[in-house]
């Protein structure tokens, strides 16, 4: 069969193992990657598997595509790939949908202090983040951890679990509804990176934590940089005299 695969970082090096070893004819569509992080497009090429930095919208499939599968890929794809796949779609979000749709869903998880996070393998409609749910899985976070590591446990456990949202997009599921409280957040950082007045001590803690993911920004407080709970204090302390 036939798979487009939009993919980014170490999550779409492993989806697109996965769909060799399934015996799938793979086109790639992913990003330029810093340093940092594993490039899908250098392991194509390393692979000898069609791949372009092109946008999946505009790029030249090499093939009559039967499927298409979104990891961690940042661009929306539109109507004319949907349709060119009979909407045989699926993407992977970090948020047990329908909750905290859109951007940066981990964090702002992390910043409402919720118990536990997840992932969701769904269908692609022409909304964000809003089509039928084809698997979903949950595990709990704990309060010493941070951005950067939950975002790896997610991606871990979700890679896990790609070839059985693959092998049910492939047996026509017809997956489930969105159903309960839906969020959605858009791009940029969560109330600008700053601490504000007024939180309690475990929000701060929270949000501070969420904002843990070099190279982007920490947190803030009056100007200065935080990393930690007791850089909070210490700042806030200094603040008062």
């Amino acid at each position: 069969m036939n798979v487009i695969l939009c993919g980014y970082n170490w999550a779409g090096c492993r989806a697109l193992d996965l769909l060799l070893e399934a015996g799938c004819n793979v086109f790639v569509c992913t990003h330029q990657s810093p340093s940092y992080i594993p490039s899908l497009y250098d392991y194509c090429i390393e692979k000898g598997i069609p791949v372009t930095l092109e946008s999946v919208n505009t790029a030249s499939i090499p093939f009559v595509p039967d499927y298409l599968c979104s990891i961690y890929y940042r661009n929306i794809i539109k109507k004319p790939i949907l349709e060119s796949v009979n909407f045989n779609a699926m993407n992977l979000h970090p948020s047990l949908l329908p909750k905290y749709r859109g951007c940066s869903s981990l964090t702002w998880a992390m910043i409402e202090q919720e118990k536990e996070v997840g992932f969701t393998y769904h269908y692609v409609d022409e909304l964000c983040d809003t089509g039928k749910i084809i698997l979903q899985k949950s595990f709990l976070i704990f309060n010493f951890e941070n951005q950067t590591n939950i975002y790896q446990r997610a991606m871990f456990e979700a890679l896990n679990s790609f070839k059985e949202a693959f092998d049910l997009l492939c047996q026509a599921y017809e997956g489930e509804e969105q159903v309960g409280e839906s969020t959605y957040f858009g791009r940029g950082a969560p109330e600008n990176g700053e601490i504000k007045n007024g939180w309690s001590d475990s929000k701060i803690k929270s949000f501070i934590n969420a904002m843990i993911s070099p190279p982007l920004p920490y947190a803030t407080y009056k100007g200065h940089e935080i990393k930690s709970f007791s850089e909070y204090l210490k700042v806030k302390n200094e603040n008062r005299n």
